[in-house]
């Protein structure tokens, strides 16, 4: 797995490199504070690693964070009855 990981991680650094060096034309970012000039590739991996991180974040937060407490609840040991208690009543359903 380890491998697999490593030519995924040197495939996309290869992409990025490839995007970056056909795309040098300058472009400036006008963000109202400031500007940043910048090259078109750079803006681009810049972009798509900030939707990468934003829609991961977003994927966390709604979905994987909420099964996660859901889990740990369903994983709670059930209290055992005690003697002192009495016998249970018979469950109806069964």
């Amino acid at each position: 797995m380890t491998i697999l990981r490593l030519l995924v991680l040197v495939a996309f650094l290869a992409a990025g490199l490839v995007v970056g060096s056909l795309n040098p034309q300058r472009i400036a970012l006008d963000f109202g504070i400031v500007e940043v000039v910048t090259t078109t590739g750079i803006a681009i991996m810049v972009s798509l690693l900030a939707g990468v991180l934003l829609g991961g974040g977003m994927v966390m937060a709604t979905t994987v964070l909420p099964l996660r407490a859901r889990l740990r609840r369903a994983n709670r040991p059930v209290p055992v009855a005690t003697a002192a208690e009495g016998p249970r009543p018979p469950n109806p359903g069964t």
